[in-house]
């Protein structure tokens, strides 16, 4: 199989379980940096920028400018909150002033209650329609188009117009990367996306999940990359990892407990229903007791909002798990482990060379 591509993950929430008062580490802008350099330097292709406490873009661009062109930040978008020309715009920018072919978009739909916060009262199937047209529209004005535009969402006039001093600097659109497990989400992505992304599953439902996905992007005469965003918990024995699994759940309060897991039954994402069927909102006595398929553990969305699966276990294991993962097609993972800081190291020091991915 040929090397993936590896991406970190960054979020200023740092720590051995941030989600927790005690376990979080401050994350200043200079350590946010030194982590960013840090994922460059041990060779992973860039990072996921998650909405989270800082806006990304801010956050995108001081990163960018304290690493070099290997460091590229996928940023999280939620489509319709800024006008799709003036994202061209922050886009076009961002790469003349870091650099050509750095910057990623990662769509993020969203849910309806997270959207209305922003002043976007959308449903579930109608966020699809939206992102649909939203990104039709900026892929066009990234590859430098000039257009009129009418649609369902969007009006435009001379659209491109204003961006001629922002000429791209490469063929083609800003990339978009995207992860729905709904019908009309896997639709949009089989249309309009690069890199399909899905969160950790048993292999037999992820299977099938990407098989919908290559049909439905074939009837569009399209190749689409698939992706996956995991959490690791490895160590040297799979003992010490369950261990460490243990251990997050000994720290986690009731209160985080009841926060995420009340949060959770109410989201209509189809990948977050999927997600929360592995634990069905149980709290086990011990991880283990959540295992789905070996070494994969649902558990961490029990205290943390986003992807909540983790492939827990020794080197050899997850090692072997992501190779499970790459025979069903998938080409890009995007990994994360808390802290973010010691455990880039660990990943690369001890599992990406065996994938024939990193710097060492």
């Amino acid at each position: 199989m040929a090397a993936p591509e590896v991406l970190w993950y960054i979020i200023p929430r740092e720590g051995h379980y941030p989600w927790e008062p005690a376990g979080r580490r401050p994350a200043d802008l200079g350590y946010l940096q030194q982590l960013a350099s840090t994922v460059e330097r041990l060779g992973y292709t860039g990072a996921l920028l998650a909405t989270d406490q800082y806006d990304v873009w801010t956050l995108g661009s001081a990163l960018a400018a304290a690493t070099g062109p290997g460091f590229k930040p996928l940023l999280a978008v939620h489509p319709g909150l800024v006008s799709p020309t003036l994202l061209a715009k922050m886009a076009l920018s961002f790469e003349h002033l870091h650099g050509a072919g750095r910057l990623r978009f990662n769509v993020v739909n969203g849910s309806t209650t997270q959207l209305r916060e922003y002043g976007l009262n959308v449903e579930h199937d109608d966020r699809y329609r939206l992102s649909a047209e939203y990104w039709s529209v900026v892929k066009r004005l990234t590859s430098g188009e000039v257009f009129d535009h009418r649609g369902e969402f969007f009006r435009l006039d001379n659209a491109g117009g204003s961006l001629r001093d922002l000429p791209p600097l490469h063929e083609g659109h800003i990339p978009l990367w995207f992860g729905g497990s709904s019908d009309p989400g896997i639709e949009m992505a089989a249309e309009h996306v690069d890199v399909y992304l899905t969160w950790g599953e048993a292999p037999h439902l992820l299977k099938e999940k990407l098989e919908r996905v290559r049909e439905r992007a074939a009837a569009y005469g399209r190749t689409l990359r698939l992706g996956l965003r995991l959490h690791l918990i490895v160590r040297d024995t799979e003992e010490q990892a369950w261990a460490a699994a243990d251990r997050l759940l000994d720290v986690t309060s009731e209160q985080t407990y009841a926060r995420q897991l009340g949060g959770a039954r109410g989201e209509d994402g189809v990948g977050w229903q999927r997600q929360f069927r592995q634990h069905g909102g149980r709290v086990p006595a011990h991880a283990r007791e959540l295992e789905v398929h070996p070494n994969l553990w649902p558990g961490m969305s029990l205290f943390r909002p986003g992807p909540g699966t983790a492939l827990v276990g020794s080197t050899q294991q997850v090692i072997e798990r992501l190779k499970e993962f790459q025979a069903l097609g998938v080409d890009t993972f995007i990994l994360s482990g808390n802290p973010l800081l010691e455990e880039a190291y660990r990943v690369a020091e001890t599992v990406l060379p065996a994938l024939g991915a990193g710097s060492r």
